[in-house]
């Protein structure tokens, strides 16, 4: 199997190492780096739980090879935290009970992240279930994650105009 060598940096860390050429983001994060926060359930970029992000926008880590990594930022769950302390918008999913058996929850917070660093006015209900219409949970009705998101935004723009971050 051909290989490559892919650079990148993942979760502000540089990162060089040989990928077969046929491997797949996700399976390379969680398999050769052993960050086991993105998940696999479809197989084919329907579900969202694989999410994560690159350079800054929300993707499919299933729908990516990993060389298409190379020379790029890739944030996953495990990037989000600062050391000990939850991002925000984790400690808003938590806060909310925005999951149940958490298997998706990576996913959605990854995408709910790139939605409030680009819509941070996003409000309403169905608003907020069109935009995280990629992801899905089949243990809830998306109330607590609805309510998350709402409680993600408010708590980044409280951020945003406290130290002007912007994610």
């Amino acid at each position: 199997m051909p290989e490559g060598t892919i650079r990148f940096t993942l979760n502000g860390r540089f990162v060089e190492l040989p990928v077969a050429h046929h491997r797949l983001l996700r399976d390379f994060i969680r398999e050769e780096l052993g960050l086991t926060g993105t998940k696999g359930a479809c197989e084919d970029g329907m579900c969202g739980s694989c999410t994560v992000h690159l350079d800054g926008l929300a993707v499919k880590s299933c729908l990516l090879l990993a060389v298409e990594a190379d020379g790029h930022e890739i944030t996953t769950i495990e990037g989000m935290a600062r050391g000990d302390e939850l991002h925000p918008i984790q400690q808003a999913f938590i806060d909310n009970f925005g999951f149940q058996c958490g298997y998706c929850t990576p996913g959605f917070i990854m995408t709910a992240a790139a939605l409030i660093w680009d819509h941070p006015e996003l409000e309403g209900e169905r608003e907020i279930r069109e935009a995280l219409v990629g992801n899905i949970c089949r243990c809830t009705g998306y109330t607590r994650i609805v309510a998350s998101y709402v409680d993600a935004a408010r708590r980044m723009r409280d951020l945003d105009g406290k130290d002007g971050s912007d994610g």
